[in-house]
């Protein structure tokens, strides 16, 4: 490069590069130097640090092990459990256990129930028989100390360090464990005194991996493991020392000092983030760095000024002619057709679509007159826009001619005047791009929107429409006379406005499909819900769905969503459902639904030990009425009866119509049969009074027979069939009265007649 071998060519300039580069030496070597004094005192004050934590754990590790040994001797000896509790409590345990951080000891037996507790008489009520400490001396048979994974106390709710030793029987089986705990807050409260900058701390693991305690990052990890992780094969494999690595709980670089702690399973860092450790060296080397620098860039830039304006102006001249390069490239892609024309409507230039309209690609035209290149037809078309455009006034229309193969062609052209700085027009700027398949798009996508305009109005479904934030864009007329908005109305607002179900049970607001379709990105489920309508409160039964609209790269920008009137299918199939569990004639219940209650009710009673009545009860003379009356009459007196039997008893009772005049009473709840006796005199009460049929006073009497529950059968066709007999009996033993069913070999008992309904049975 002819600039850079005009700037090595001076001397001055060598000179300059190597006093820089002598500088830059002295210096760095200055900084690297100061590293590595700050690293190496890191070193050793955390390896001191780490040795100070050790000692003082290990210290108190050990006396804790001796108690819980001291506590397991105790245990193992059969006359200890001979003693009473307060003198075994005080010969089990003594004032070593209540260490600073040590909780209660509790000594378990081999199914790992508490048999012994430290901090009480009387044990507390629970099985550990699931700790992993239990486990590995009961299943796996370890015989010495052993660490369980720190866990929530089940007293507390504090995490604890298990810390638990077996003890045998005499002859060498396992009798149990006695196991204590540390709190892992007492690790913190010991870890709490050092100050180790951010991202840094000290961590404690078994040597397993498991997490015991991480100060000052809190309980987070405490139980995870790190099992197979670099750090701790390192840790595992040497022992003791010092290296540099990367936390796999957080992903931070620290430099990490390590030792076992005493002879235990557990392993102790001072963790101490090689951010922090480097803080004071980097702002200290950003100072020397930056003093270095300047001095560098001083003496090279006195030999910078020497070449500058040389460089300045080849660079230039590279540019412009890359420029110059990019731009004909540029304008050559363009589909476009780009040219220029001066005041005279001369070319000087056109890129190559416009030389490939003009016939005469690669061949430039420029210097060549517009008349020369287009057709007379095509030139006198265009000269009214050329001239406006020359008088100053930008045109911009669309036009409609043929391609080389006779075929349609629409085109945009835009003639937009090139003024000087005195605003008298030296050119123009010629653009005309090809918008024919644009045109042939906007036309199908035309015709699609008007057949789906059209296929919405037509369907009997109600349409609403959403785009991606929820405000309604169409609602078809279906959906304009369910809601009560007009589309140009409802355009604008919010889903929620416009479409709002709520709950047919309990009136609640229901989740907004077409938010919900939005917000899922897929079609939602139907719902069933009640929609009111916004003017004239009419409400009506719908099913909703709805479905995004998402564009080609499936991104949502909208949502669809259909209401189906099902008003008239409820109202149908709740009126079904009454039509087959009541009499049409009375509205009372009929067999089907007394069985089903009859079928409760006899649970009910056996479960309480209480008593439950069945009557049967027929009409005396209801034959009579329809021959002489006829059949209309004979159906007012059964509506009539059924609601003064309705009357009659409790609203707990069911009162049943089992066909032509015969009726069938459930008494639930008894507690004997006088409560029975107590509803039957109500009821031949009730007759009493003469009915009003057909413009007459009638006097009708009634029969009835009662069945109890238990005495008289424990299921409900037992009891029908019995109350039956018993009711047939009263008919032929005078009517107007009520009978007790007695048993299979005994004629039923009158518990009620016409003559006494005033007096207790």
């Amino acid at each position: 490069m002819p600039s850079l071998r005009q700037f090595f060519s001076h001397r001055l300039i060598w000179l300059a590069l190597l006093v820089a580069l002598g500088i830059g030496a002295l210096f760095a070597r200055t900084i690297w130097t100061i590293r590595n004094d700050e690293w190496s005192y890191a070193v050793q004050t955390n390896s001191n640090l780490a040795r100070t934590m050790e000692q003082g754990l290990a210290w108190s590790l050990d006396s804790f092990d001796k108690s819980l040994e001291g506590v397991a001797r105790e245990v193992a000896r059969p006359e200890v459990w001979a003693l009473p509790p307060d003198l075994r409590a005080r010969v089990v345990f003594d004032n070593s256990l209540r260490a600073r951080g040590a909780g209660d000891v509790l000594v378990l037996d081999a199914q790992g129930n508490v048999i012994l507790d430290s901090g009480s008489l009387t044990p507390r009520r629970t099985n550990l028989g699931d700790r992993d400490y239990f486990l590995a001396f009961s299943e796996r048979g370890e015989r010495e100390l052993f660490f369980g994974k720190p866990v929530p106390s089940r007293v507390t709710g504090l995490n604890i360090l298990p810390i638990s030793r077996p003890y045998f029987h005499a002859d060498g089986s396992f009798a149990g464990v006695v196991v204590g705990a540390i709190r892992l807050s007492y690790f913190n409260e010991l870890f709490g005194s050092l100050d180790l900058g951010s991202n840094s701390g000290v961590n404690m693991f078994r040597r397993d991996g498991v997490v015991i305690s991480r100060f000052p990052y809190g309980d987070a990890d405490v139980g995870k493991t790190i099992a197979g992780t670099p750090n701790l094969l390192r840790f595992q494999a040497e022992g003791t020392g010092s290296f540099v690595g990367k936390a796999a709980l957080d992903g931070v670089e620290r430099l990490y000092s390590f030792r076992p702690v005493g002879n235990y399973p557990l392993i102790l860092n001072v963790a101490q983030s090689t951010d922090t450790i480097l803080a004071k060296w980097r702002s200290s080397a950003w100072v020397l760095g930056g003093f270095a620098a300047l001095l560098m860039a001083g003496c090279l830039g006195l030999a910078l000024l020497f070449v500058r304006e040389l460089v300045l102006r080849q660079q230039v001249s590279a540019r412009l002619a890359e420029a110059e390069h990019d731009l004909r490239t540029i304008l050559d892609n363009v589909p476009s057709m780009i040219a220029y024309w001066d005041a005279s409507m001369h070319n000087r230039f056109a890129n190559r679509a416009a030389l490939e309209e003009f016939g005469t690609y690669p061949v430039p035209v420029r210097g060549r007159h517009i008349s020369e290149l287009l057709s007379e037809s095509r030139y006198a078309a265009s000269k009214p826009y050329y001239d406006l455009a020359l008088a100053g006034a930008p045109q911009r229309f669309e036009r409609t001619d043929q391609n080389p193969k006779g075929q349609p062609r629409h085109s945009i052209v835009s003639y937009l005047p090139d003024a000087d700085a005195r605003g008298v027009v030296t050119g123009l700027f010629v653009q005309v791009t090809d918008i024919t398949e644009r045109k042939h798009m906007e036309n199908e996508l035309f015709d699609e929107k008007e057949r789906v305009r059209l296929m919405l109005q037509a369907i009997g479904d109600a349409v609403v429409c959403s785009d991606a934030k929820g405000m309604v864009t169409y609602l078809n007329p279906v959906a304009e006379r369910l809601t009560g908005w007009q589309a140009f109305d409802a355009a604008g607002h919010t889903v929620d406005e416009v479409v709002s179900l709520r709950s047919p049970d309990n009136d609640e607001p229901l989740t907004n499909t077409l938010r919900a379709a939005i917000q899922c990105g897929m079609a939602t489920p139907p719902v069933r819900g009640v929609l009111l309508h916004r003017t004239n409160g009419q409400r009506f039964q719908v099913e909703e769905t709805a479905s995004p609209i998402t564009d080609r790269h499936g991104t949502v920008t909208g949502a669809v969503a259909v209401l189906r009137d099902v008003t008239e299918s409820v109202v149908m199939a709740e009126r079904m459902a009454h039509l087959a569990q009541y009499d049409a004639l009375t509205d009372l219940p009929n067999r089907v639904l007394l069985q089903d209650r009859a079928q409760l009710a006899i649970s009910q009673a056996r479960r309480d030990g209480k008593c439950l009545a069945v009557m049967y009860l027929d009409l005396d003379g209801f034959k009579d009425v329809n021959d002489t009356l006829g059949h209309d009459v004979g159906d007012l007196l059964l509506v009539q009866f059924a609601q003064r039997l309705k009357a009659a008893v409790r609203a707990s009772d069911t009162v049943c119509r089992q066909g032509g005049d015969e009726f069938v009473v459930l008494l639930p709840g008894l507690d004997g049969a006088e409560a029975a006796c107590h509803v039957a005199r109500k009821i031949l009460a009730s007759c009493d009074a003469p009915f009003a049929l057909a413009g007459r006073l009638l006097q009708v009497g009634l029969s009835g027979g009662i069945a109890l529950f238990p005495q008289h059968g424990d299921t409900f066709d037992a009891l029908s069939r019995h109350a039956d007999s018993a009711m047939y009996a009263a008919k032929r033993g005078g009517r107007m009265r009520f009978m007790l069913y007695r048993g299979p070999d005994a004629e039923p008992e009158v518990v009620l007649a016409a003559v006494d309904a005033g007096q207790d049975p």
